[in-house]
């Protein structure tokens, strides 16, 4: 598959050899990024911050126990109430990553309609990893609300 031309900034890099702070479900060659000055393709719909879909993988391993990609990123697509949509490139990105890092798992199965597919499961260092990443969000989370609340007024 060939790379669209992006183009190539004025420090001779592409958009992919940058680091970028959203993440997008559209580029399935490179789902870590999208260029903030893009317009986004689907506006009613939420790109992720650079690491978040990674957090939720761990996440919906850890509550729901071993799943294959598909039915991963259908899951995370129904827990966020359709906000956010995963293809397959991107949710194959985060699991390599995950299992590169030892977070996760794979091994193969039969899925529930009868064909092989890999399953993830969560291990203990990627459990270590998930409570970690889920109080730092926590306080992220908490920091941007406190700044974004209007004057005199604290967020809740």
């Amino acid at each position: 598959m060939a790379l669209p031309n992006r183009g190539v900034g004025e420090d001779g890099a592409t958009p992919c050899s940058r680091r970028f702070l959203w993440t997008c479900h559209s580029w399935p060659w490179h789902a870590d990024v999208v260029m903030p000055q893009e317009k986004r393709t689907t506006p009613d719909k939420l790109d992720l911050l650079q690491g978040t879909l990674d957090l939720l993988v761990l996440q919906t391993l850890a509550s729901m126990g071993p799943q294959h990609g598909y039915g991963l990123a259908r899951r995370i697509e129904q827990l966020s109430g359709d906000e956010v949509l995963l293809n397959q490139g991107t949710i194959y990105a985060s699991l390599v990553r995950l299992q590169q890092r030892r977070w996760i798992t794979a091994e193969w199965g039969v899925s529930e309609t009868n064909r092989r597919a890999k399953f993830y499961s969560i291990t203990k260092a990627g459990t270590r990893e998930l409570a970690e990443e889920t109080s730092y969000w926590a306080r992220l989370t908490a920091v941007v609300g406190r700044v974004l609340a209007p004057s005199g007024r604290s967020a809740k």
